[in-house]
């Protein structure tokens, strides 16, 4: 089939290899415009899905703007029977979601009507859910709201971080995309409305989500370590002047009668704080301002807890 390809990050990479791997004609490839990194902010970064595509010898499109219609007369002149979507970033006009024969289909990184929104594997994890999933959908005018066509699931491993959690789930995606485009070919892709009153949201990430609330449980705040690791990370603290992210915690399964927030321990093994619920949290990862990533062990090196 003839495809235009619409992506940006690493987790939108595995669905264009699949498509590609699979035999489809991918004829033009939308990502965001390149990012300027470095200290001095003089060099573009290109993004995973450019990569991708430029190995494949595919073109490449990156507007700033979806809206001004060079975009749609881009895509009108590739001439896709289908587009795919895979977090590009940016919201379809109608104009280009009506342009395809064969319509526009997302990969969205969570068990839909659940997570509708730009963080669905990390509001999962946050919230403690024990399956998630990637969910194929025909493409709406409103967000993450079209039609499904298939889903798959995958259990979430209580100390599994969002990292090893996405790139599984971008894999996943990328099987299944391969075998629900075969079904838009044949015609027999399923068209399944969600239900409204399950819908819930992945509200984008901010900083405004780093403090630990230590009147949480353990394995509340266990879980908001998992999700915002590594961006933009929990921080605390409980034990510090200036807050320190926390990057890596575990339940240690002992009980306490201390106040949420006190340090009971700060050895080799990592530093123990008292939680609402009574129970302790080891954080066995973290960064003072200023300095690197490292283990408990090697911060407290530095910085001893009395």
């Amino acid at each position: 089939m003839r495809i235009v390809f619409m992506g940006t990050p690493d987790f939108a990479v595995p669905s264009l290899e699949a498509l590609v791997a699979a035999g489809h004609q991918v004829c033009g490839v939308f990502s965001q415009p390149d990012k300027p990194v470095g200290r001095h902010q003089n060099k573009l970064q290109p993004t995973p899905v450019k990569v991708c595509a430029m190995e494949h010898e595919i073109p490449v499109f990156q507007p700033t703007t979806l809206r001004d219609g060079e975009a749609l007369a881009q895509i009108r002149e590739l001439a896709p029977e289908l587009v795919v979507v895979a977090a590009y970033g940016r919201v379809l006009p109608d104009e280009i979601l009506e342009l395809p024969p064969k319509g526009c289909i997302n990969v969205h990184s969570s068990l839909l009507p659940r997570y509708r929104g730009s963080a669905p594997i990390n509001w999962a994890m946050v919230n403690g859910d024990e399956v998630t999933g990637v969910t194929i959908m025909h493409m709406a005018h409103e967000l993450d709201a079209g039609d499904i066509i298939a889903q798959a699931e995958t259990p979430i491993d209580p100390e599994e971080t969002v990292e090893v959690l996405h790139d599984r789930l971008a894999q996943m995606g990328g099987r299944l995309l391969v075998d629900v485009v075969a079904t838009i070919a044949a015609g027999t892709a399923k068209r399944i409305p969600q239900d409204p009153e399950q819908v819930t949201y992945a509200p984008m990430l901010s900083r405004a989500l780093c403090p630990i609330d230590w009147t949480m449980s353990a394995k509340a705040i266990h879980n908001k370590v998992r999700g915002l690791t590594p961006w933009p990370a929990t921080s605390t603290d409980a034990f510090t002047e200036q807050p320190v992210k926390v990057y890596a915690a575990t339940e240690t399964g002992e009980s306490t009668k201390k106040e949420p927030g006190s340090v009971l321990k700060a050895d080799k093994e990592g530093i123990d704080v008292a939680c609402g619920d009574g129970k302790v949290l080891r954080i066995l990862e973290l960064q003072a301002p200023g300095s690197r990533r490292m283990a408990a062990a090697d911060y407290l090196r530095g910085h001893p807890i009395h």
